[in-house]
């Protein structure tokens, strides 16, 4: 039998951190609905969840540039540090 997910489940294992998030997944990104097991209780199998996980791109985001000045290289001053 599969085992069943509640929201804190998601939660416990770092999966989502808040409700809104898990709203915009299942709207944005396909993260699977789930099925409603109570009048506000809402669960996923462990294996669609496992498989949503292991679709997800793996390589790391992009570094963001900084804004703004560059900042001197204090190596290539034109002071040197007293020894």
């Amino acid at each position: 039998m599969e085992r069943r997910l509640r929201f804190a489940d998601l939660q416990r294992n770092g999966i989502v951190n808040n409700r809104a998030t898990l709203a915009n997944w299942i709207r944005d990104l396909g993260f699977p609905r789930g099925q409603m097991t109570g009048p506000n209780s809402r669960s996923w199998g462990e294996a669609e969840i496992q498989a949503w996980l292991d679709s997800r791109p793996t390589a790391s985001k992009p570094t963001p540039r900084r804004r703004g000045r560059q900042r001197k290289n204090p190596a290539h001053s034109s002071t040197p540090f007293p020894a």
